[in-house]
């Protein structure tokens, strides 16, 4: 294919080189001719493992140029990857200045092109920025419509600096973000990623978009959850920290897995909550600052007031609570968040009917019993013995825990009933009789 990158600082480098080295014809370009001088001789302007001789190859070949014309680099290639960076403002907020005039310049020269032409942002930008600030910049320049006259997609990278070249070829996935499910644009641009092998997803821009935020900010938080850690456990005398995380990875189950990764409702039951806090009050007794592990368990209690607040915002009194445990199938009360969200919302008059087969309200004993006499002494009062019953009663149904027999709920509410998910209990919401709202989603 005929490609022009637009951008040659990091991704922009490594794009065009390995894009010229599957054989596309590729046209670099960028504003600052002290990245393209290099280039244009076959140097590398960066350092990067196995990049130096991949962009000779290509200029010697003649597959690789590059240029500070935007419209020799449109008007003359089929696709145009976007990769200029965008910089942290003084608000923390990303510049998107030169993503914009990128824009502008791009919407020129498609205003002048007769074939369908595909512009593909591969730069990290907020959830929202192609659909409400990106495109509307190309039509508007250009005077032509998008998804008839030319195409857009978001396509995050996901290189690592000293491995970029390998990461290039071997992504651990491909994300087509595009703004009509099976468009122009996506299959040109799927058409040039299909030499490398990885999952390919084809999704939404905003989706897309946001999947890029996810991977970086989760890169940081594991950064510093292995440094506090780390430093804990030097405080606490062990011997080594590193073998420390070395079986904590070993545990391919819940550590290193999807589990737990899944928006959802908050934690609780007998272990993490008791051992967030006794981990944070020994970095606290060994003077050991740890503001990840400490802003964890406050950030659990802004996610149960999340679901206190969705209920609010209904303007009903009448809620029906669907599972009390933790988790579905047990027993276990402890620390189960929705106890707390039963407990602030009587303490403010309002109206409940709680059901969960698994707990016998009669039967309760020890630590059960005991967390729950201190957090809803009254609970047993309010119970109803089947879902149905819940149904009937209630304006509002919160479901809590992913018990099977709550799988149905959505279309056995009432049309007039407001719905509240705090599991996912269904991926489909259209098989909502009523209004349905998801905690997170």
């Amino acid at each position: 294919m005929k490609v022009s990158v637009l951008g040659l600082g990091y991704v922009g480098c490594v794009s065009a080189a390995c894009l010229s080295e599957m054989g596309n014809t590729v046209v670099g370009l960028d504003v600052d001719p002290r990245k393209l001088a290099p280039l244009a001789k076959g140097e590398s302007p960066i350092v990067e493992p196995g990049l130096g001789e991949r962009i000779r190859k290509g200029v010697d070949g003649g597959l690789l140029s590059v240029t500070e014309d935007y419209e020799r680099a449109v008007m003359n290639t089929e696709i145009s990857l976007v990769c200029v960076g965008t910089p942290s403002s003084e608000t923390g907020s990303p510049n998107l200045a030169y993503t914009e005039r990128v824009c502008q310049q791009i919407g020129e020269v498609i205003g002048k092109k007769d074939a369908f032409h595909t512009v593909v942002f591969r730069s990290t930008i907020p959830p929202g920025t192609v659909e409400t600030r990106l495109i509307p910049i190309l039509e508007e320049v250009s005077g032509k419509k998008e998804g008839r006259d030319f195409g857009v997609c978001f396509n995050p990278e996901f290189l690592r600096e000293a491995s970029a070249v390998r990461d290039f070829y071997h992504p651990p996935k491909i994300v087509i973000g595009e703004r009509t499910p099976g468009s122009k644009a996506g299959d040109a641009l799927a058409e040039l990623c299909s030499p490398i092998e990885a999952p390919l997803v084809r999704t939404d821009l905003r989706i897309a978009e946001m999947v890029k935020y996810a991977d970086n900010c989760f890169h940081a938080l594991k950064v510093c959850f292995a440094n506090e850690i780390g430093t804990l456990g030097k405080a606490l005398g062990i011997s080594d920290t590193h073998e420390v995380m070395e079986i904590f990875c070993l545990d391919t189950q819940l550590n290193l897995s999807p589990y737990y990764l899944k928006p959802g409702f908050a934690f609780g039951g007998s272990c993490l909550p008791k051992d967030l806090r006794a981990i944070v009050r020994m970095c606290q007794e060994h003077d050991v600052e740890s503001p990840v592990l400490s802003a964890a368990m406050r950030s659990n209690e802004v996610h149960i007031q999340r679901a206190v607040e969705l209920v609010r915002a209904t303007g009903k009194r009448k809620i029906g609570v669907l599972g009390m445990s933790f988790k579905a199938e047990t027993d276990d009360l402890r620390e189960s968040p929705i106890v707390q969200v039963v407990g602030t919302l009587i303490g403010k008059g309002y109206e409940l009917s709680i059901y969960d087969r698994n707990i016998s309200w009669e039967a309760l004993f020890g630590s059960n019993l005991g967390f729950l006499e201190h957090e809803l002494p009254y609970a047993e009062t309010l119970k109803a013995d089947t879902v149905g019953e819940v149904i009937d009663r209630s304006e509002v149904l919160v479901v809590a825990n992913a018990s099977e027999e709550f799988r149905d709920v959505p279309e056995r509410m009432r049309p007039d009933q407001i719905l509240i998910d705090l599991v996912r209990i269904v991926d489909d919401f259209s098989t909502a009789a009523g209004e349905y709202v998801g905690i997170s989603w």
